[in-house]
């Protein structure tokens, strides 16, 4: 069976499809699609999980985010910027849609260009998430936690309510940084600094 958690502010609607199945990939691809306007993710459990459209100032936001990692990433070279509407198949199942990404050029060029198209099979290098107004940090920590498990380098978890940014490494204690000016993504993507006061 398959099961849709719909994202409300205080606590997720669950709806269950009368299926003996769970989703296929194809016809997780085909539901995405026809629901385009719609946030779908889905879990390594197989659970759909759909949020509304981003509030604005969140979607503005998200932008700036992406726009200043696709800036660097033209000039750098080795890697290629993703923004909160591309989604990543992890290795554990997962469709993860984070708010904004990078791949390094090797391993996204090994795809197919079928791969490409679809729900890329791999977890990015890099992810940024930014807190909304109606994600819960705890369901945002736990995507932090399954984003390094399935093999990114670097996650930065950006709370814009407490002004706290979370920065996730590989076999490290979370560091967090209190209303920080600027954050630098070095050694993992050397040069790229996100200037934080159009973010605020």
């Amino acid at each position: 069976m398959t099961t849709l958690l719909i994202q409300t502010e205080s606590v997720p609607l669950k709806v269950n499809f009368p299926t003996s199945a769970e989703m296929t990939t194809a016809e997780f691809y085909a539901f995405c699609q026809a629901n385009r306007d719609l946030r779908i993710e889905r879990s390594a459990t197989g659970e759909v999980i759909v949020r509304p459209p981003a509030f604005s100032d969140t979607g503005n936001r998200n932008l700036k985010i992406a726009q200043q990692l696709a800036n660097w990433a033209d000039v750098d070279g080795i890697g290629e910027a993703f923004d909160s509407s591309a989604g990543f198949t992890l290795p554990n199942g997962a469709t993860r849609s984070p708010d904004a990404a990078w791949v390094r050029l090797e391993r996204w060029n090994a795809l197919t260009e079928a791969e490409k198209a679809s729900f890329a099979p791999l977890c990015p290098d890099f992810v940024v998430e930014l807190r909304s107004a109606s994600d819960a940090l705890s369901s945002l920590e736990a995507k932090m936690e399954e984003y390094l498990a399935n093999g990114a380098a670097l996650g930065w978890l950006i709370d814009r309510k407490t002004r706290r940014i979370h920065i996730y490494r590989p076999n490290q204690a979370v560091e967090i940084l209190e209303n920080p000016d600027a954050i630098s993504a070095d050694p993992q993507l050397p040069g790229f600094v996100l200037q934080m006061a159009r973010i605020w």
